[in-house]
């Protein structure tokens, strides 16, 4: 599927798939965060960017020290934004 011809409800059922079924769609890339923290931050590869296939759309977490915890929040990210291009449009009330 290309995303300039995904719709609406093709979002919907992505958003509607569990957390593992999303991670399993998704390509993940892990890194080292750059910026404030010293070195817990140049020490380790504990960012994560995560690229849903089938959509196209690309979240990157940062916030944590911990991977684990940068994967989980990368999913909501995700979900969040599947949930967002997955709401019907408004019908337009001609005027």
């Amino acid at each position: 599927m290309d995303e300039n011809k995904m719709g609406w409800r093709e979002y919907a059922r992505y958003a509607e798939m569990s957390a593992e079924e999303l991670a399993r769609d998704c390509e993940v890339q892990v890194f080292r965060a750059t910026g404030p923290g010293g070195q817990g931050v140049n020490t380790t590869d504990s960012a994560v960017r995560m690229k849903h296939i089938p959509s196209g759309i690309v979240v990157m977490a940062r916030e944590s020290r911990s991977q684990f915890q940068n994967r989980s929040s990368c999913l909501r990210k995700l979900r969040a934004e599947l949930e967002r291009r997955g709401r019907p449009p408004r019908r337009r009330v001609k005027t």
